[in-house]
């Protein structure tokens, strides 16, 4: 079954979408439910989200449990709580670890597991298991552990789009088929696009919250990853130079978004003429005046605080 897009996946509401799909089967009182073909189940729950997966399909009845089981309804990993590349600069690590315990402990209680025997690592694993290696899109959580990380590297080998916090750039040579990056942060960003520009040969887009885009990170992007179609560093402090060496570096881009971003002007002409050959590009809210919020890492960039967490 071919994998929704990333970005479809993770704005599915999945209590939501449940429970549409619920009633749509309630109201068909000519037809059973366990009835229904299973390829149909299986295309049907591969949409409705990790949650539902879990906590509510499996105990439908007998058809829906086993069809919840087919690795082609885990093709799309998406836990909450973790960084999705579109809620930045309010996406906060403390809130998001409060999401993702809710969820593994209604999970720990309706499957009568033992709170010492159980982890965030311990979960992810048992999730990730699920998909038999046919996970293609992957949101891991803020508080996600090396150890979970390297597991989903090997586990999980036709990764084409991953959600992380923060990179391990070594697990990059596990997946060939990548394409898509969207990180929390720029720590280590340049070890790690020189190792998706050594194993990743169809990488087309990158998107980088939290982003401060020095000339060594400019200059890495250039040289790295030339043929790059989409890049994303929304509300990022980057130098207008530095913004200047990656739009004459990177000819083959479509889609640029430095909105909202510390360095350069809006308004800047050149800027604008050096971006005339890229489809959708959007600098609006940018400018080259810092605020004091600005300097405020604290708030604005928790991750450099954290890194990877044990559990």
């Amino acid at each position: 079954m071919a994998c929704l897009p990333a970005s479809i996946c993770v704005g599915i509401p999945d209590p939501f979408a449940f429970h549409c799909l619920y009633l749509t089967f309630k109201m068909e009182n000519e037809r059973r439910w366990e009835g229904l073909n299973v390829d149909c189940l299986v295309n049907v729950f591969g949409r409705v989200g990790m949650q539902s997966l879990l906590l509510d399909v499996p105990f439908v009845c007998k058809s829906w449990y086993t069809a919840s089981l087919s690795p082609s309804c885990w093709e799309c990993l998406i836990f909450p709580g973790g960084f999705d590349g579109f809620d930045l600069p309010t996406h906060d690590l403390w809130s998001s670890e409060g999401e993702l315990r809710t969820f593994m402990d209604r999970f720990r209680c309706i499957y009568r597991i033992d709170e010492d025997r159980f982890s965030l690592t311990a979960f992810l694993k048992v999730v990730v298991n699920r998909s038999r290696g046919h996970a293609t899109v992957v949101r891991l959580p803020g508080f996600c552990s090396a150890e979970a990380m390297k597991y989903v590297a090997d586990v999980c080998p036709r990764l084409k789009a991953l959600y992380v916090d923060k990179m391990i750039p070594e697990l990059i040579g596990k997946w060939k088929d990548l394409e898509e990056l969207f990180l929390g942060s720029s720590i280590g960003v340049e070890k790690t696009l020189s190792e998706i520009g050594i194993h990743c040969k169809n990488f087309w887009r990158l998107h980088v919250g939290n982003a401060y885009i020095c000339n060594t990170e400019a200059l890495a992007i250039v040289k790295l990853v030339p043929n790059i179609k989409h890049l994303s560093l929304r509300q990022a402090d980057i130098e207008r130079d530095n913004l200047v060496t990656i739009l004459q570096g990177c000819k083959e881009l479509v889609a640029l978004d430095v909105s909202d971003c510390r360095g350069f002007d809006e308004g800047d002409d050149e800027i604008y003429k050096l971006a005339s050959h890229i489809t959708n590009f959007r600098c609006e809210g940018s400018s080259s005046k810092y605020s004091s919020d600005s300097d405020d890492n604290l708030d604005r960039n928790p991750v450099y605080f954290f890194g990877y967490e044990s559990d």
